[in-house]
């Protein structure tokens, strides 16, 4: 049967290209939402990191129509942090719409995004957004996505896709750069361009998993698309693996639902082509199949790509453990970040030696960072190290992450720019203009990277645009010096006070102002100077016949420096942790005491002179 009333699709663009606005905007034209409901923007950006960050982390189901026709609209993330989402549920879909800022043109995610979309066959329609901007250039960014295509070996069928000029901000599209009032043209482009499901509805049925959540009243919850036959609300199944990772097994659809604008609706059956979500089975996991008793048979499923980074996650044993967080022992750690691994396909965890310790693998700084901060705000308490780049040994060589590094910025920022990722590996590949902008491009080693991104935005005063994918793996490239300043580490425990702070600001920029309470060992700030420094930004004033106490008051203390969980996880050292508590964030030393520290120190450099 083929289902002309369905239709199912992704939106795939690099990151801020403006795909979660236009599905705003296909929701509202496409019948969800009454005419007077208010509406958040970027409603698909549901959770509380996705709206402050302004950025799309989990890929996200939902549905819209058009005339007699449901579309199925699947919003993916642009970040390459979060790519292997976008991995896994373009097999959910039939075609994809390609998402390119009129401005921007092609940048790296959207490479990486239409090459996966071109290895499945998917139907492509190039969607060029953002055509009301004064500086937009339409025409320019259609023969970029062509020329991007020819290189991602698309054939003749792909490199003949439809081209829809829209503004999601307005919500206007047209096949001409002069835009219709409304959604029109792109929804008749999808109808007629991207094929309905098709498949035998008598078959036995098959799903393939493609994505998981889970909910506390039904526990874990599986998401795919039907490719064969009827599935139906208590009927027996059996979850099967293509890659063989376990014995099939056999299980039952408890409930059945169906995505119905942003709300899930519960269902009897569904059919060939249906992207449904199921419960019944605990252990079911990403990748798997849903099969019919009769014929079990797994529907081969992608590898997702490995992970680039590694930190360690650990349990907190700083002198304030425990004051500030709700969830603080090893096994709470250990059940949350195992828990994480249900839904975050890129993600690897792995136990120790130490049974406080756990080994956390991701795709990029960003992917951690964004688990510690939702950890955070669930309570828990932890510590991490610095993250590391993860090798690869083959034939007996150390291969290691390679990265396109592309960034667009002022041109008196070039020459910082070059020399900065010049000492850090990093090859000019390409430099070219556009308009008062230069946009440079680099291949260099992931590690190179890693605590850059605050050099940069300094080096440009803020106005650097800075994209970065991973490549691939290559031969070692030699050492780099990863950080040329010292750290500012505190002499005592104790409170911070003015004075303290007077003496030692002159060493550096702080992180610390009078009243913050601080320990033996912790970071209160920085210094230019290669080499750490021990402060007392806990010593205050002798008071004599001569000197008042009051006179602290005529200090004058420099702005103390506020650095972001990303800043403050790029600023690491190796002998550095990061504290995560639910309401602070301080660096510390790994050995916190000054003089067991100063000894380490002493043999490690005695080690190396021998």
């Amino acid at each position: 049967m083929i289902r002309k009333d369905l239709r199912n699709i992704a939106i795939i663009a690099h990151v801020d290209h403006g795909k979660t606005t236009l599905v705003d905007e296909m929701l509202k034209q496409g019948g969800i939402f009454r005419s007077n409901q208010h509406v958040d923007e970027r409603v698909m950006d549901s959770g509380d990191l996705e709206k402050e960050r302004g950025i799309t982390i989990l890929a996200k189901n939902t549905a819209a129509y058009y005339k007699d026709v449901k579309i199925n609209i699947i919003d993916t993330p642009g970040h390459a942090d979060f790519s292997g989402e976008v991995e896994r549920v373009l097999k959910m879909v039939s075609g994809v719409l390609l998402l390119v800022d009129a401005v921007e043109g092609p940048m790296p995610q959207t490479r990486f995004v239409l090459q996966k979309a071109l290895e499945l066959g998917h139907k492509i329609i190039v969607c060029v957004n953002k055509v009301d901007r004064p500086d937009a250039e339409p025409k320019r960014v259609v023969d970029e996505v062509l020329e991007l295509m020819m290189d991602l070996n698309a054939d003749d069928s792909q490199l003949d896709s439809p081209v829809v000029y829209c503004s999601g901000r307005n919500g206007t599209s047209s096949m001409t750069v002069e835009q219709k009032p409304d959604l029109t043209d792109l929804f008749e482009t999808i109808v007629n361009y991207i094929d309905p499901p098709e498949g035998d509805e008598n078959a036995p049925f098959q799903v393939l998993v493609s994505s998981i959540d889970y909910n506390d009243y039904v526990g874990r919850i599986g998401i795919g698309r039907v490719e064969r036959g009827t599935l139906k609300v208590g009927q027996d199944a059996v979850i099967a693996s293509f890659h063989g990772d376990f014995t099939p097994y056999k299980t039952r659809v408890v409930t059945l639902m169906q995505i119905d604008g942003l709300k899930r609706v519960n269902v009897d059956s569904a059919k060939v082509g249906d992207i449904i979500c199921f419960s019944g089975s605990e252990n079911v996991t990403i990748g798997d199949t849903l099969c019919a008793p009769e014929q079990v048979e797994a529907i081969p499923f992608m590898k997702i790509g490995e992970p680039t980074l590694e930190m360690r996650f650990m349990v907190n044993d700083s002198p304030f453990a425990g004051r500030e967080g709700k969830f603080v022992t090893s096994r709470h750690l250990r059940d949350r970040l195992y828990r994480e691994l249900l839904k975050d396909v890129s993600l690897r965890v792995e136990d120790t030696d130490n049974t406080d310790t756990f080994l956390v693998k991701g795709r990029g700084e960003m992917h951690l960072s964004v688990l510690i901060e939702t950890m955070r705000r669930e309570g828990f308490e932890f510590a991490v190290s610095m993250p590391k780049v993860l090798y690869q040994y083959e034939n007996g060589k150390k291969l290691e992450p390679i990265e396109q590094v592309i960034v667009d910025v002022p041109e008196n920022a070039v020459g910082a720019v070059m020399e900065k990722l010049g000492s850090r590996k990093g090859e000019l590949v390409t430099m070219h203009p556009t308009g008062d902008r230069i946009r440079l491009e680099f291949k260099m080693p992931a590690r190179g990277m890693i605590g850059y991104k605050n050099e940069f935005l300094t080096d440009t005063k803020g106005e650097g645009v800075l994209n970065t994918i991973v490549l691939g793996y290559e031969e070692y490239k030699g050492d780099i010096q990863m950080r040329n300043f010292g750290s500012l580490v505190a002499y005592e425990t104790g409170e911070a006070v003015t004075y303290g702070l007077f003496n030692a600001q002159d060493r550096g920029p702080l992180f610390v102002g009078p009243g913050t309470p601080v320990y033996e060992g912790m970071v209160v700030g920085y210094t230019p100077k290669s080499d750490d420094i021990v402060v007392n930004v806990c010593k205050k004033k002798h008071i004599t016949n001569m000197r008042a106490a009051g006179s602290d008051e005529a200090l004058r203390l420099t702005p103390v420096k506020r650095m972001s969980l990303e800043e403050m996880i790029e600023f690491l050292g190796e002998d550095e942790l990061l504290e995560v508590t639910p309401k602070s964030l301080r660096v510390r030393k790994v050995i916190m005491s000054n003089m067991y520290r100063a000894k380490d120190n002493f043999k490690k450099k005695n080690a190396v002179d021998g």
